[in-house]
């Protein structure tokens, strides 16, 4: 439980509970599933990519591809399809079409100016790393995990071949300029050049003595630069195959060509940038100011600018000419991964381990927007009294409400700046879950240290401790009556705490794994707990015997901080949420289940009833916020 700390965020999500009513017709409903009313947030960035005349920006995501326009940022389309996370994207150098990766083993082609998926590419037995169009848009090669190459028809999406001579995964694919030949990066320290036409192998460079992870050809196609985990990079005579020389100064990282073939830069993990002659070989000059690995590089098309993305959380620009520093970029919360110039160089798009899509003004430095709602996962949903607001909370160290009538984003809460109840000091460890009492005026907070501290909300002053687990308190609630207070631990038990004098009341134990939570039913009768060992349980809160085992999910109920349990206004149906994706809704007096919510595209941290019973709320690893349907059995019995 100690790896899942950044969960805390969920913290003051307990003091909302809500309704819903009509939707405007937004991107908030693009592509949900069925049952589903709307989505909050787009899901987190894997790959980003412009269209050849710059006026659109693709971005890979957890839920399907998101299309931008490139000038304003506004959101064009979602391309929904991929059952996993999409991994890359390329637009067709002519043409009209997107070709998106995903770890769901297809390929699919999409008609940019529709919107609409024009084919599948299916013929694939591993998750699909990379996809790159051949110069002339006619060929799509793409790398597996499963060490194939697979070449298609794009006007017929008709499988040409396969190339098989790999013992490694594919990590990189690249077309030579003229198309002729293809050069793939692998896990097994080889370069393997094809010939595109008849699917040969013209030869393997063996020289690398780690994964190489990219490759490039220089823009006349003679040279091809390989980057690889034994921090090197070499340039190879692609004619011969014959190594042409090894630059070693380096610590892993990305390389690129300037556009006129004559330097060569390549980011290190040694927070260094370096700059080579391609004909010499010599290093030129080192480029120091990141505090961090520098993990991309990109030239400006004019090969005046150069731009590196680093682990400091900054982009930097650079005057390639003088290898000074023209100015840094920030705003960036963790890592930035990728960087790509605009067609006319005016613009610099990024994306980070944020989430986060930021447009800049490359001559001014200035940020133009952000695409993006929730910059990281989203950990726990809950309803506003009134129905009107929904909140999130999420990785990101902040709370989000949004207008539920709109699904608009209203404010950010974004005081935290780390784990939540820093502020209150006697604890040592980390804080893994807070609830509010049903009057507003304690805050309970369970902790690594085993210790649930009972707060005075107003004073903050520690009103008490309670100690008698073993483990981290992942999960702490009250009853509906603000008497009791249950807690779940890492010790495999649940305790209920008198909360008046502070003692411990009685234990319940039969979860043979950590209890990751607990919620009270509205009546306070009933408890419910979900455990890492793939069962929900409920208890009689006034004798403390099990009642039942409920069983459907197929991997842990796992919640620390979070609300993956929620009983339902009339505590007839019990909601569950687990990292099996889905949602599942138990009747509570019989056990029975009643249904399945599919549609997340990651782990569900977290589950919600509104006050009316029409609505669930759902907060997901995918960085998305779903809202379903949902009629109580009564209403269904009505139809």
């Amino acid at each position: 439980m100690k790896n899942k700390l950044f969960f805390i965020l969920t913290i003051l999500m307990t003091i909302f509970v809500f309704t819903l009513n009509t939707f405007a017709q937004d991107q908030t409903r693009w592509g949900i599933p069925e049952d589903a009313k709307m989505r909050l947030g787009k899901g987190y960035n894997e790959d980003i990519a412009y269209s050849q005349d710059g006026s659109k920006l693709a971005t890979a995501s957890s839920i399907g591809v998101w299309i931008y326009d490139a000038q304003t940022g506004e959101e064009l389309d979602l391309y929904i399809g991929h059952t996993e996370l999409v991994t890359s994207v390329a637009f067709s150098p002519v043409g009209n079409t997107l070709a998106s990766a995903s770890y769901d083993n297809t390929i699919r082609l999409w008609d940019v100016d529709t919107g609409k998926q024009k084919r599948i590419l299916k013929r694939l037995t591993g998750g699909v790393a990379s996809v790159a169009f051949s110069p002339d848009g006619n060929t799509l090669a793409s790398g597996s995990y499963d060490n194939t190459i697979h070449l298609w028809d794009v006007d017929t999406g008709k499988q040409k071949r396969i190339l098989k001579r790999l013992t490694g995964g594919v990590a990189s694919v690249a077309f030579s300029p003229d198309g002729n030949t293809l050069a793939s990066g692998s896990y097994d320290n080889t370069i393997h050049l094809w010939d595109v036409d008849t699917g040969k192998q013209k030869r393997i460079l063996k020289r690398h003595t780690g994964g190489v992870g990219s490759v490039a050809f220089s823009p006349d196609g003679n040279t091809l630069a390989s980057a690889s985990n034994d921090n090197t990079i070499r340039l190879w005579d692609v004619d011969t195959g014959k190594q042409k020389r090894i630059l070693k100064r380096r610590t892993g990282g990305s390389v690129a060509f300037s556009p006129d073939g004559n330097t060569l830069a390549s980011g290190g993990y040694d927070n260094t940038i370096h700059l080579w002659d391609v004909d010499t070989g010599k290093q030129k000059r080192i480029l120091k100011r990141h505090t961090g690995g520098v993990g991309s590089v990109a030239f400006s098309p004019d090969g005046n600018t150069l731009a590196s993305a680093s682990n400091d959380n900054t982009i930097r620009l650079w005057d390639v000419d003088a290898g000074k520093q023209k100015r840094i970029l920030k705003g960036y919360t963790s890592r930035v991964r990728s960087v790509a110039f605009s067609p006319d160089g005016n613009t610099l798009a990024s994306g980070s381990y944020d989430n986060t899509i930021r447009l800049w003004d490359v001559d001014t430095g200035k940020q133009k927007r952000i695409l993006n709602k929730h910059t990281r996962h989203v950990t726990s949903v809950a309803f506003s009294p009134d129905g009107n607001t929904l909140a999130s909370g999420s990785y990101d160290n902040t709370i989000r409400l949004w207008d539920v009538d709109t699904g608009k984003q209203k404010r950010i809460l974004n005081k935290h700046t780390s784990l939540v109840l820093r502020i209150l000091n006697p604890y040592t460890s980390p804080v893994l879950s807070v609830a509010f009492s049903p009057d507003g005026n304690t805050l309970a907070s369970g902790s690594e240290d085993n210790t649930i501290r009972l707060w005075d909300v107003d004073t903050g002053e520690e009103k008490r401790i309670l100690r008698g687990h073993a483990g981290d308190v992942a999960s702490v609630a009250f009853s509906p009556d603000g008497n009791t207070l249950a807690s779940a631990s890492e010790d495999n038990t649940i305790r209920l705490w008198d909360v008046d004098i502070g003692k411990q009341k009685r234990i319940l134990k039969g979860h043979t794994r950590h209890v990751a939570s607990v919620a009270f039913s509205p009546d306070g009768n009933t408890l419910a707990s979900g455990g890492l060992d793939d069962t929900i349980r409920l208890w009689d809160v006034d004798t403390g015997e099990e009642m039942r085992i409920l069983k459907g999910h197929t991997t842990q109920v796992l919640s620390e901080v979070y609300s993956p349990v929620a009983f339902s206004p009339d505590g007839n149906i019990l909601a569950s949420a687990s990292e099996d994706n889905t949602i599942r809704l138990s009747d509570v007096d019989t056990g029975e289940e009643k249904r399945i919510l599919r549609g997340h595209r990651r782990n569900i941290l977290s589950v919600a009833f509104s006050p009316d019973e029409r609505t669930i709320a759902s907060g997901s690893l995918d960085g998305t916020i779903l809202l379903w349907d949902y009629r109580s059995p009564a209403d269904e019995n009505d139809d």
